[in-house]
């Protein structure tokens, strides 16, 4: 493990392993958490996950978020669809300004890779992909599936990033 300065956060570095599902993508700006990273990095706030080409958020869920999420309510990192979406495109985690919810598929294929988020709760995460009779997929990371689900109904929220094509 290496430890770096960054800012007034200390992050713990580490290198994840992941195979080769996608083509090989390089973050647009190298910021000092992607160094040496076989296929991903930690970091307070992101993992990167170089062979899908995407950041993911990766910050630990409170009990507000925990509350929110058992009460049906929308607060921190839970909420109702509409709540998710908001988070996502208002955040500027790591100075980016591009968050959005991911795809199921995304999602699915994340949760199917053991020990790669700090924080992870085996419950329901929102997702941006449509489901049939006006409902929204969310995945449910114990299990890695997909699972329609009310718009307005609270559930944990990850967001994530595309990285530039090299």
């Amino acid at each position: 493990m290496k430890y770096i300065k960054i800012g007034i956060f200390l992050s713990t570095i580490g290198a994840i392993a992941g195979g080769d599902i996608a083509p090989y993508y390089e973050p647009y700006v190298k910021p000092p958490y992607v160094e040496d990273c076989s296929s991903g990095c930690k970091q307070d706030g992101v993992y990167i996950d170089k062979d899908a080409g995407l950041m993911w958020q990766d910050s630990y869920y409170d009990d507000g978020s925990d509350g929110a999420y058992k009460n049906d309510k929308s607060a921190c990192k839970s909420g109702n669809l509409s709540f998710a979406k908001n988070y996502c495109e208002s955040s500027g985690l790591g100075g980016y300004s591009d968050w959005r919810l991911p795809t199921s598929d995304e999602m699915m294929d994340i949760s199917m890779q053991n020990g790669v988020f700090k924080d992870n709760r085996g419950a329901d995460f929102w997702t941006s992909t449509p489901a049939e009779n006006n409902k929204y997929y969310v995945v449910y990371t114990a299990d890695g599936y997909r699972y329609a689900r009310d718009p307005r109904q609270s559930n944990y929220i990850r967001c994530v990033r595309c990285l530039p094509k090299k």
